[in-house]
């Protein structure tokens, strides 16, 4: 099994790393919030966390998890804001492998579009979870001001997903294919950028079309 894909199947990562996975999480979900790797499965970890919680799988109780990675994704969010005000520019210019320019350039277009609400509403877009703080630092937005929208965020995202999953753990369907769930939520959180993309690509199109003339 590949990292990917071990790391989209919640299930195969308890049942390698047994209680570190606990701690696995956290660190995945720290790393994604602000150290530039926007492919990783924070939703489906968290959906994971408040599921296993649930079936009495993890022995964490299931509010000191919220509390812990509450602390973890906004932990993530202050390094990609630190970063972002001290280096940003540059990375945005370098449009590497990883960092691509396209994903600055998106996330720019969300914050754009919502303000100081993105650092809530990023939280459940895959890309712009990882880039909205570094934008934040880049745009040089007020520490305080920044430290409150992603405080609200890291626990609008953490208890909703966590209680979601906790919620649903005890349905059998859910249980018992995890690893669909996971890929469900995997298409509905990027569904908003894909809308985004097709509805941008259909504007330039027209653009480029002109008027008609008769």
């Amino acid at each position: 099994m590949d990292l990917l894909h071990l790391l989209m199947d919640p299930a195969s990562l308890l049942e390698r790393f047994g209680d570190a996975f606990w701690w696995l999480s956290h660190l995945i979900v720290f790393v994604e919030c602000g150290l530039f790797f926007p492919i990783l499965p924070g939703d489906s970890l968290l959906f994971a966390i408040g599921m296993f919680s649930h079936e009495g799988l993890l022995a964490v109780p299931v509010l000191l998890s919220v509390l812990t990675l509450f602390v973890a994704a906004f932990a993530g969010n202050v390094v990609g804001y630190e970063i972002g005000r001290a280096v940003g520019d540059r990375l945005y210019r370098r449009d590497g492998r990883f960092l691509k320019r396209a994903y600055f350039d998106h996330t720019i277009e969300f914050f754009e579009k919502y303000g100081r609400r993105a650092l809530v509403l990023g939280r459940f877009v895959p890309i712009v979870r990882t880039f909205v703080t570094v934008v934040a630092g880049v745009g040089h937005m007020p520490r305080r001001v920044f430290l409150t929208w992603s405080a609200i965020g890291a626990a609008v995202w953490v208890s909703l997903i966590v209680g979601l999953g906790y919620a649903l753990g005890g349905v059998p369907l859910i249980r018992d294919h995890l690893e669909a769930v996971v890929l469900g939520m995997v298409l509905i959180s990027v569904l908003p950028m894909v809308i985004a993309a097709l509805r941008k690509r259909s504007a330039r199109t027209a653009a480029d079309a002109g008027p008609r003339t008769v």
